[in-house]
C-alpha cells in the first residue's frame, strides 16, 4: 500500500465561547478519520486553531474590561483542555491572531491584488448606535428576505439555506444591544470570485471533492447565476489585522480564518523541520511526484465559504486546493435544537464532569454517515448503546475471559475457533473503506455483529462453568485465548473511535495496537495481565445530573424586604443588610443546605463603594446576558483592579438584600479570618460562567 501525505483540518472554533457537545460532532468525526489514516500507516497531520478575530471578541473584551489578547488566551487554554478531555489530538493547534497568519494574509492579499481580484465599493452597512460599532453578519437577526423565516442571522438562513446581506433582513435587530440598527456607508474591499466562475463550476461538479448533495446544492443555489463579490474588509473599530495597503480597514474574520489552516500548518512545519510548500504548494515541493491531500471537515452551515470562496482564494493566489471537503449535519437532542433552558446545551467540560468521553465518541460514530443528515442525541438511546453495545458487548468479551487467564499466557498456538477469527479478519477492507468515506455507522454495525458472534461463542462454551472442573483447565485456556483474540481484533477496528480502550487492551494483552494489520493475525503465547475494569455502565441518573448541571441559574423574582426602623448607623462598617442576622447557634438541615445553588461567575466589572470601608461592588456574569449586582465585603484583601475577569463562586439563589448602597443579588464565597486574610473561592480555569458547583 502506497503511503499517502494527508493534511486534515477541522473548522476553527471561535474564541468567543466554550466547546459544547454540538461542536464535538465535528471534532470527534475528524479525529476518528485522522486516527484511522495514521493506523493505516499514512503520513497524516491534523491541524486546527482558534478563530480569534472579529466584532464579537472586541465587544466581549470591552464588556469584561480586559484586552482581546487576554480573552483569547484564556479561551484557547479552555478549548485545548476540552479537546484533550475527549481524546481529540491535534498535531498543531494554532491561533488566527499569530504572526504566521498575518504573514500569509499579506502574501495572499498581495497575490489577489496583483491578479486583479480586489475591488473597492461603498457599502451601506448596519450600525449599532448603542454599541458604537458596525455589525458583523452574525450580530444581526431578523426575518429572512427569501422565505420569511424569523430569527435568522444576517448572513444566511438556516431554514432555506439562502445567503444575503444583513441589510436585506426584515425587521433587523442587533444581538449586541437589542437596538434597531441604522444604515451607514463606508468603503469596503471585495474579492471578485465571479472571475473564477468556470473554474468553480468545474471543481465543485467534478464528483471528486464534494458530496453529491453539496454539489447539487451549489449548482442550484449559486452557480446558476453570477457569483457575488465577497466583502472582505471592515472599518475600525475592529479586532483583527489591519490591511497594509488600506489603513483604517481590517480583514474581515472570514478572510483570515481559513488562512489560519495554512498558518497552523506552517507552525507545525517549523516545529518538525518540514517544508510548508510540500503541503500547500505542490509545484514547489520536493515531493512533486507525491501530491499532498488536503481534507477539510466542516458543518453544513459554512458550506459556501469552504466550497466557493475558499477554493477561489486558493486558486487565485497559487495554493493547493482541497482534495475533499467533508460536510456533516447538525446535532439535535431529543429531536430538538439544543436548549439552555432544558439543559441540553451541554458544555464539553460539564459532560466530562459526569461521563466518560468514550460513550459520546462511540454514540456519535454510531450515528455519523457519509451524508449531511442531522444526527440526534437521544439520551435513552445513548445510555442503551453505552451499556449494551459498548460495555455489555465489546468490553464484556474481555471481562468474561481475562479473569481466567490473569497471570497466565495465551495459548502458544491459536486454537480452532470454527472460523471466527478468519471471518472477522476478512472484514478489514470493508471496514477500512467505510472509515475512508466517513461512514462510521457502517463500522459500528459491523463491529456489533462481530461482538455478537464472539459473545455467542462464549455463551455456548461457558468457560465460567468449565473453570469449576480442574480437568478442564486447558480447554478453558483455549476458549479464553480465542475470546481475547476476538476482543483484540474488534478493538483494532474500533481503535479510531475508542483510543483509551486501545491502550487498555494493549496493557491487558502485553501487545500494543499500533497498526491496522494487527487485526489480521492472532496473538499467541503472550502474558495476560489481571483484568482491570475498562468501562462502567452508565446510570440514567448520571445523564440527568449532567442535564441539571447544564441548566442556567434561574432568574430571581425580586421581592424587596420591608424597611426596618433600625438606623444604618447601627452597622459600624456600613455594608450590612437591614435584616436581622441569624444567630451562630441557628442550625439548618442537610435538606436546607442542598437548596443552596452555587454557580461559577465571572467578574465583569468591580468598583469601590463610596462611604463603605469594606465593600466592593461587583457585576457578575453567570453566562450569556445574565448579570448580577453583588456587594462583597472583601475590600481589605482585593482591590477592584484585581477582580475584573476573575472566576468566582456565587450563591445564585440567595434572596436579594436591600442595602444602603443598593440591592445585592447574591453572595460571593470566600474563606479566611478577615482583614487581609480573605481568600475568594475560585473554580478551575476551565469552568464556565453559570455552571453549577457541587
Amino acid at each position: 500500500m502506497t503511503q499517502r501525505r494527508i493534511l486534515v483540518t477541522a473548522a476553527l472554533p471561535y474564541a468567543n465561547g466554550h466547546i459544547h457537545i454540538g461542536h464535538l460532532v465535528e471534532y470527534i468525526q475528524t479525529d476518528i478519520w485522522v486516527r484511522f489514516q495514521k493506523l493505516r500507516g499514512h503520513k497524516c497531520v491534523f491541524i486546527c486553531a482558534d478563530d480569534t478575530h472579529g466584532t464579537a471578541i472586541m465587544i466581549r473584551a470591552r464588556q469584561e474590561g480586559r484586552s482581546e489578547e487576554a480573552l483569547i488566551a484564556d479561551m484557547r487554554e479552555a478549548h485545548i483542555r476540552d479537546f484533550a478531555g475527549f481524546d481529540i489530538e491535534f498535531d498543531n493547534y494554532g491561533s488566527t491572531n499569530s504572526e504566521a497568519n498575518r504573514e500569509l494574509c499579506h502574501e495572499i492579499w498581495a497575490a489577489l491584488r496583483k491578479n486583479g481580484y480586489i475591488t473597492e465599493q461603498s457599502v451601506t452597512q448596519l450600525y449599532d448606535p448603542k454599541a458604537g460599532t458596525f455589525l458583523a453578519d452574525r450580530f444581526v437577526k431578523g426575518t429572512c428576505p427569501k422565505c420569511q423565516a424569523e430569527n435568522q442571522y444576517g448572513d444566511n438562513c438556516e431554514k432555506c439555506g439562502s445567503t444575503y446581506s444583513p441589510a436585506d433582513l426584515i425587521n433587523p435587530t442587533s444581538t449586541l444591544s437589542g437596538a434597531t440598527p441604522e444604515l451607514r456607508s463606508a468603503n469596503h474591499l471585495f474579492v471578485s470570485i465571479e472571475k473564477l466562475h468556470g473554474f468553480l463550476e468545474e471543481w465543485t461538479q467534478s464528483g471528486e471533492h464534494l458530496q453529491s448533495e453539496v454539489a447539487n446544492y451549489l449548482k442550484g443555489h449559486f452557480l446558476g447565476e453570477p457569483l457575488r463579490d465577497w466583502d472582505v474588509s471592515r472599518p475600525a473599530p475592529y479586532f483583527g489585522f489591519e490591511i497594509s495597503d488600506s489603513p483604517g480597514n481590517f480583514w474581515y474574520v472570514w478572510f483570515d480564518a481559513p488562512i489560519g489552516y495554512m498558518a497552523s500548518t506552517k507552525e507545525w512545519c517549523q516545529k518538525h523541520g518540514e517544508n510548508f510548500d510540500d503541503w500547500w504548494r505542490d509545484d514547489k515541493s520536493q515531493f512533486s511526484d507525491l501530491k499532498s491531500e488536503i481534507h477539510h471537515f466542516i458543518g453544513k452551515d459554512i458550506t459556501y465559504f469552504h466550497t466557493l470562496f475558499w477554493p477561489a482564494m486558493l486558486k487565485a493566489s497559487g495554493f493547493n486546493l482541497p482534495a475533499k471537503v467533508h460536510i456533516h449535519g447538525f446535532l439535535t437532542v431529543g429531536g430538538e435544537k439544543m436548549s439552555k433552558s432544558k439543559g441540553t446545551f451541554v458544555q464539553a467540560a460539564t459532560y466530562l464532569k459526569h461521563l466518560d468521553p468514550a460513550y459520546l465518541r462511540y454514540y456519535y460514530a454510531s450515528k455519523l454517515g457519509p451524508r449531511l443528515d442531522d444526527l440526534d442525541l437521544s439520551l435513552d438511546e445513548f445510555v442503551d448503546k453505552a451499556n449494551k453495545q459498548l460495555v455489555g458487548g465489546v468490553v464484556n468479551i474481555a471481562s468474561r475471559t481475562a479473569k481466567f487467564l490473569g497471570g497466565k499466557s495465551l495459548c502458544e498456538t491459536y486454537p480452532a475457533d470454527g472460523g471466527l477469527f478468519l471471518f472477522a479478519a476478512a472484514a478489514h477492507e470493508s471496514i477500512a473503506e467505510a472509515y475512508e468515506r466517513c461512514d462510521y455507522q457502517a463500522v459500528i454495525r459491523t463491529c456489533k455483529e462481530l461482538c455478537d458472534r464472539a459473545n455467542t461463542f462464549l455463551d455456548e462454551k461457558a468457560p465460567w462453568t468449565l473453570a469449576k472442573q480442574p480437568d478442564k483447565a486447558e480447554e478453558v485456556r483455549q476458549i479464553c485465548s480465542i475470546g481475547l483474540n476476538l476482543f483484540r481484533q474488534i478493538v483494532v477496528y474500533l481503535a479510531p473511535v475508542l483510543p483509551r480502550l486501545v491502550q487498555q487492551a494493549g496493557e491487558l494483552l502485553g501487545a500494543p495496537i499500533t497498526r491496522w494489520e494487527d487485526a489480521q493475525s492472532p496473538l499467541t503465547g503472550t502474558p495476560v495481565a489481571n483484568f482491570q475494569h475498562m468501562l462502567k455502565r452508565v446510570e440514567l441518573k448520571q445523564v440527568q445530573s449532567m442535564i441539571d448541571d447544564s441548566k442556567p441559574a434561574e432568574l430571581l423574582t425580586w421581592v424587596e424586604p420591608p424597611e426596618t426602623s433600625a438606623p444604618a448607623a447601627q452597622s459600624p462598617d456600613g455594608p450590612e443588610a437591614l435584616e436581622k442576622e441569624p444567630l451562630v447557634a441557628d442550625l439548618c438541615s442537610i435538606d436546607d443546605f442542598t437548596k443552596i445553588d452555587l454557580r461559577v461567575a465571572r467578574v465583569v466589572s468591580a468598583s469601590h463603594v463610596e462611604g463603605a470601608d469594606k465593600l466592593v461592588q461587583l457585576t457578575l456574569s453567570l453566562g450569556g446576558e445574565l448579570r448580577r449586582n453583588v456587594f462583597a465585603g472583601i475590600k481589605s484583601a482585593y482591590t477592584p483592579e484585581l477582580l475584573v475577569g476573575r472566576l468566582v463562586i456565587v450563591v445564585a439563589n440567595l434572596a436579594p438584600r436591600k442595602m444602603r448602597f443598593g440591592v445585592s443579588e447574591g453572595m460571593v464565597c470566600a474563606a479566611g479570618g478577615g482583614g487581609q486574610e480573605i481568600f475568594l473561592l475560585s473554580p478551575d480555569s476551565g469552568a464556565v460562567p453559570g455552571q453549577r458547583v457541587h
